[in-house]
């Protein structure tokens, strides 16, 4: 790509602690756990609704895990799934798989049992881990015995509680529990890593090997398995550590974001690993026990997504919440209306900053600065050894004209080797070497990026380009808003016609007529909607954020119901 320099002014003025340019020697994940278990065994790595588990006793589980999958037959390079919530199993697991030489693929608890298939067949999983639970346990027996899956490992909620909140669940909590079939294909994980033999050695090169496919979120057509190598996950780690200036011992993150995800994988789990640090782990988000882990372990980081902090805000318990521990809330998975960011570092007294990333990035490309002095609407600047560059949005091999808006092109050590068994995406989504991100941005003088929208969402309205997000931006404004979407509908005349659907804050009464009519005098003629529908809630992917996808998907089939009808 000609005509944009790589150095750009505002490199000068990094906001970021530390070098821009940031070495990263080659590292495994099992390497980077091991480290952090050898330099501090009695500290807290996991507290699970009480139960604390530490870097020695993790670290013994990690490697009994290692030899019982290799035990089980799995050889570097099989794959092995983790269908599973937020738990100690999945740390041991995801460690213990890495350094038997296994990729790990994520495999979300929301999943239909119809995507949970595609992702087995398309990835070649051969061994699922996964826990007794009803929502959990029947759809695994499922793909045991209808996919190309050979092996399922199953834990017990109940064994990682503390004593009497476990023997309580296995009393009352029977109808949350599926009966464990004997059959020679499953084996507990208790017996996983009751062994006390060390695995045999595995030689990883972290920049070669792939440690996990993680699938992308899907809302722009067919997941994709993004190949994530070792050094690939652990540079990304170590850029996000290297923005926190406050890293050190006295590190306790909520773990509410889902494993699963990339943004909680990177950010959460093997950032607090490699930092030593203590993780919080909720099995699902739920706001009264989010604010409650706060307080009860003085959290001193809280990773979340927009809907969740507005969740929090909702709560009652909000109010009596200690947050003085808090050094930092990160939001991510979605851009965040800066209403709702204003309310929560009013109510909270938190420093709440903003950040982006994507799953073919690892999870983290940008963030404002930790001290608070980002740039709100912004996704900061990128983080250490990462460059960015814009793209002209009609022809990516060339740059935006100066000024301009344009597709937010990425580099550096954290991006994807690729996508699995998908070469065509592979040339659709690289140019030069840059990945394409599919959002549109802009980078003011100082480095500090704004997304403006994403290609694939931007409205064709009689040959002009509208985007979405600035007529969300709008709809945020109003007292009555809670959440908002638009998205282009069919327009006999002008193509398409920009439509918000939106759900209102509570104890707020509005029309979608009057909406409406606020809305549109602030906006530009092409820019206008031509409804506004109100609903109870708008659709959600599985971290919480709005899915424009599912929302396209609903109004289709309103449409075709009503040329049936």
């Amino acid at each position: 790509m000609s005509g944009q320099p790589e150095e750009l002014p505002w490199t000068r003025a990094y906001a970021h602690p530390g070098a821009r340019d940031k070495s990263l020697p080659p590292l495994s994940l099992p390497d980077m756990f091991m480290a952090a278990a050898a330099r501090q065994p009695d500290a807290i790595v996991a507290d699970f609704l009480g139960r604390q588990t530490r870097y020695a006793d993790m670290a013994a589980m990690v490697r009994s895990a290692a030899a019982g999958f290799q035990a089980l037959g799995v050889q570097p390079g099989d794959r092995v799934g983790l269908y599973l919530p937020n738990v100690p199993h999945y740390i041991a697991c995801y460690y213990g798989a890495l350094l038997a030489g296994a990729i790990i693929v994520n495999f979300s608890p929301l999943y239909t049992p119809d995507e949970l298939a595609h992702q087995v067949e398309d990835s070649g999983t051969k061994l699922l881990v996964t826990l007794d639970v009803t929502a959990l346990l029947p759809n695994a027996l499922r793909l045991l015995n209808t996919s190309s899956l050979e092996q399922l490992v199953v834990g017990s909620v109940a064994e990682a509680l503390p004593p009497v909140k476990s023997l309580l669940y296995r009393l009352f909590k029977r109808a949350e529990r599926t009966p464990v079939p004997d059959d020679a294909r499953i084996t507990r994980f208790a017996t996983l890593v009751s062994g006390t033999r060390a695995p045999t050695p595995v030689a990883i090169d972290p920049e070669r090997d792939v440690a996990l496919i993680q699938y992308t979120g899907g809302t722009t057509g067919v997941p994709k398995g993004a190949k994530l190598t070792h050094q690939n996950l652990t540079a990304n780690t170590r850029q996000v550590d290297a923005i926190d200036p406050h890293d050190g011992p006295d590190d306790r993150i909520l773990g509410v974001l889902p494993f699963f995800h990339v943004f909680a994988n990177t950010c959460v789990l093997n950032r607090t690993v490699l930092n030593g640090g203590e993780i919080v782990m909720l099995p699902r988000f739920e706001a009264k026990a989010a604010l409650a882990a706060v307080s009860r372990r003085r959290c001193t980081a809280m990773p979340g997504v927009p809907t969740m902090y507005q969740a929090l805000l909702d709560h009652p318990d909000f109010a009596t919440t200690n947050f003085s521990s808090l050094r930092v809330c990160i939001s991510g998975g979605a851009p965040m209306a800066a209403e709702l960011a204003a309310r929560f570092r009013e109510a909270s007294g938190a420093i709440l900053v903003e950040g982006y990333g994507l799953t073919e990035s690892s999870g983290v490309v940008s963030c404002n600065p930790y001290d608070g002095n980002g740039r709100p609407g912004s996704i900061g600047q990128p983080i250490p050894a990462t460059r960015v560059r814009l793209a002209d949005r009609d022809d990516p091999t060339k740059a935006a004209a100066p000024g301009s808006p344009g597709e937010l092109l990425v580099a550096g050590p954290q991006i994807m080797q690729g996508y699995w068994n998908r070469p065509d995406a592979d040339s659709d989504s690289f140019v030069d070497g840059w990945l394409r991100t599919g959002d549109v941005a802009v980078i003011e003088d100082d480095g500090y990026i704004r997304i403006v929208d994403r290609l694939k969402d931007m409205i064709a309205v009689g040959g002009f380009k509208v985007y979405p997000s600035t007529i969300e931006n709008i709809l945020y404004r109003h007292p009555a808003v809670k959440e908002a979407l638009v998205i282009g509908a069919p327009d006999a005349y002008r193509g398409e016609a920009p439509r918000g659907y939106v759900a209102l804050a509570d104890d707020q009464t509005i029309t979608g007529e009057a909406l409406r009519d606020w809305l549109n005098p602030q906006l530009g003629k092409h820019e206008r909607v031509d409804h506004i529908i109100i609903r109870a809630s708008l659709p959600k992917t599985m971290i919480g954020k709005l899915d424009r996808k599912a929302l396209r998907a609903e109004q289709a089939a309103e449409e075709v119901r009503g040329t049936t009808e």
